[in-house]
């Protein structure tokens, strides 16, 4: 029986090459993740593979490597830049006896520090639970033992069924919050048509500069920093400029009056 490890902050950092290219700016943009999580990076572990192992991802070979690194440095956490089944998440954290997080769950973790309105934090926390629901197969020793009781769904129910009950009506309560959030956005972008507001959005990868121009067009104020998923929820502020008509030709500013029109970026 196996009791998923805790895990800390100290974290050794694995990467495989695959042919797929672009080996170290992927690298780099992982350890700006680990970093923006809250991890403190102590180690790495790189290699080359054809194809991913179907049990340990990496290979009893680097498994063993990586358990080696990470009791010579004391790291408790192991973070993969790919995607892990739960088998192989399983697998891994009973051979390494740490804590093993991949990159879907790292990015996830990033989210629910990031967000700060309500949707926002809706819909991580449903991400969440969806990525957890695949998870919870023989991968706790806890989740396993039979229970029985009063309150409980029937005599036996095992705990990983009442997990999966609770998680289901989670679920299925936070998409209902969501759907009323999405017919109240629909209100009020039917409601910006009618004025005819002219809406603009700045769309861009993380940390491509969006809300430091945000902030230079609106003056707003905007949180930005040199972080990956620095800011995660949209914002929408009023952007008054001077309107313009033809003179002669050119494009240039009205010499009667000043008007203006407002935009949501």
């Amino acid at each position: 029986m196996f009791e998923r490890p805790t895990a800390g902050e100290n974290a050794l950092l694995v990467q495989l090459d695959f042919g797929a290219g672009d080996f170290a700016e992927r690298f780099s943009e992982f350890e700006l993740l680990a970093t923006s999580a809250g991890a403190r990076p102590v180690a790495t572990i790189t290699g080359r593979r054809g194809c991913p192992d179907p049990a340990t991802f990496a290979g009893k070979g680097k498994v063993q490597e990586i358990l080696a690194a990470a009791t010579e440095t004391g790291t408790d956490l192991v973070m993969f830049n790919h995607e892990l089944s739960p088998g192989q998440q399983r697998n891994l954290e009973k051979a390494l006896e740490r804590r093993v997080i991949d990159r879907t769950a790292l990015i996830l973790y990033i989210f629910a520090l990031r967000a700060k309105s309500h949707e926002g934090k809706l819909q991580v926390e449903l991400a969440q639970l969806e990525h957890q629901m695949t998870r919870l197969v023989r991968g706790w020793t806890h989740l396993e033992r039979q229970k029985g009781g009063i309150g409980l769904r029937g005599p036996g129910e095992k705990q990983l069924e009442t997990d999966r009950r609770l998680l289901g009506k989670r679920v299925a309560l936070l998409k209902d919050r969501l759907k009323l959030l999405e017919r109240q956005r629909t209100v009020r972008r039917k409601q910006r048509s009618r004025g005819e507001v002219l809406s603009v959005s700045l769309v861009g990868y993380t940390n491509a500069g969006k809300s430091t121009l945000f902030n230079a067009l609106t003056k707003a104020g905007a949180y930005a920093a040199n972080q990956l998923f620095a800011t995660l929820d949209t914002t929408s502020r009023r952007l008054y400029v001077p309107t313009c008509d033809l003179a002669d030709g050119r494009l240039g500013l009205s010499d009667r009056d000043f008007g203006y029109r407002r935009f949501h970026p």
